[in-house]
This record gives C-alpha cells, structure tokens and sequence, in this order.
C-alpha cells in the first residue's frame, strides 16, 4: 500500500504546475468555488438483468471557479490525475466521471463475459457464479479544509470484485496554495524529525487506546502488517496533523484504518516555521 501511495504521489506531483496565486474572497487564496458531479450506474453481463452485474457510483468534487484560472487548472489537472488518473487529462472536467464510468462497465463486460460463459459450462452452483461475478466501484472526492492559503482534499476509493471482501483506502492531498505544491512530511518538518515523530505518533496511539507499552498495541494487532511510520498520507487542519493508515498497512483488514492526530503543541517544535502560516498562529 505504501508503494501505491508513492507511486501516487510521482503521478501527481508533476502535474501539478507551480503559480505564484493571489489571494480571493473571505482571505482565502484562490477564492474557490466547487460544483460536484454525481454519478450512479448499474450494468450487468451482456445487458442481461438476469445475470450478474456491476454498480459504479461517483461523487466527484472539482474547482469550477476561481480568481485565479492558472491556480484552478493546476490545481484540478492534480485533483484528477489522482482520482481518475492521466487518461482524461484532455477532456471536460465536469464530463470525465461520466466516461470514466463507461470505460469501467466496458472492460468489466469485456473481462468478465468470457469467464462467465465458461463457468456456467462447468459449474453446477448458479448462486456462487453469480457471486464471483457482482462487483461494485464507488469514488467520492470532497474538500475537507480550505482557508488561507491551504486546501485539503479527500478521495475514498471502494471497490469489491467478488473476493471474500471488498477493498476500500481514503487517500488525502494538503496543497499549499500559495507555492502551488503538495505537502508532504518533508516540507512539514525540519532536521531529522523521523525517530522523533514516529516516537510521537506510538505514544498518541497508546493513549488513545489506553494502553501503557506499545507491546500491548502489538498484541492488539497494531503494527502486524507494517511498521508504524511518519506516512505521506496525511491531512492538516487548525487542530493539528492526522496521519492515516489504511487496511493492510499498519493492522490487518478486521481491523480497519488508523487515525492518529497530534496536536500543533505536541509537534510545533519539529515543524518549518514557513508551513505554519497556513493554520497555526493566526
């Protein structure tokens, strides 16, 4: 999971030009306005409701104006290549849900027609084929904070494909407006903060779960599928920086995902002065 989150990022950042912004309406840079795009479609094998099919459903939330057009397509090229990916980067962006859901029902009958007609050739149990067979997407997009010059942006991806659970991952972009980049921990903080932060978020976690040593974490199941470490998906607000782990990489899947947020206080001393600007210290 880690490997997908980086190899996320090496598709997001280039897209994403820097700009120097201006400030909009209520001191917000950008002075953005959202409009979001639903869509809900169900498709099932060869157009037969009979037979098993797919649901895709989307909510996908875009800048639609803003004060500062370079800003805005900067900032939506990211939006899009990290939830659609690079595929409709030419196309209108309030069109591109729609024919990603298109495309998602097209290779879903033409992977899954073949191997349907076979196993109902060689399979007695209809109620199991139909199960393998009934898929479901779901991607819905939405801002989480934006003032001044920071907006934080939340992608929840849900699939399932007939296996015994589906797979979900909540994936968080910080943008810092006024340099048009992406945060990530190493613009946050300053010197060698690994051992320290990571010492940090141990402790948070054991006080949230009101245990003394981080041996009862482990026998909980913390920390049996990866290490707990300063992860690159992360999301700020004017309380603090929450770092979020999902299924598989921290706990297994019975577990869930983890939150662990800590506070300015407990971390102000490990940051860049130069990022706290963008919540902090008003």
């Amino acid at each position: 999971m880690k490997n997908q989150f980086a190899s996320l990022l090496a598709i997001i950042l280039p897209a994403c030009g820097i700009y120097t912004s201006c400030t909009g309406k209520a001191g917000k840079t950008g002075g953005f306005e959202f409009e979001h795009v639903q869509i809900n479609k169900t498709a099932h094998l060869f157009g037969d409701t009979t037979k098993p099919g797919t649901n895709i459903i989307i909510d996908f939330t875009y800048i639609s104006k803003s004060s500062d057009d370079k800003l805005k397509d900067s900032l939506n090229a990211c939006i899009l290549s990290a939830c659609f990916g690079d595929k409709y980067a030419e196309e209108d962006i309030s069109e591109i849900p729609e024919l990603y859901a298109q495309n998602y029902i097209g290779e879903y009958r033409q992977d899954l027609e073949p191997m349907f007609v076979e196993d109902q050739k060689n399979k007695e149990n209809a109620g199991s084929i139909a199960s393998w067979y009934s898929y479901y997407k779901g991607l819905e997009s939405q801002v989480t904070f934006y003032e001044k010059d920071l907006l934080v942006y939340r992608i929840d991806f849900n699939e399932y494909t007939g296996g015994a659970h589906g797979m979900y991952t909540s994936t968080f972009l910080n943008f810092d407006l006024k340099n048009m980049r992406q945060l990530v921990p190493d613009d946050i903080f300053t010197g060698d903060y690994r051992n320290v932060l990571t010492d940090l978020l141990w402790n948070q976690l054991m006080a949230n779960q009101k245990v003394q040593t981080r041996t009862e974490l482990e026998n909980m199941g913390y920390g049996s599928t990866g290490d707990l470490v300063p992860t690159e998906n992360f999301y700020m607000s004017k309380e603090g920086i929450t770092f979020y782990y999902n299924v598989y990489e921290f706990t297994p899947y019975v577990m869930g995902a983890v939150e662990i947020a800590l506070p300015y206080a407990a971390i102000e001393q490990l940051m860049n002065p130069a990022i706290k600007r963008l919540t902090i210290y008003d």
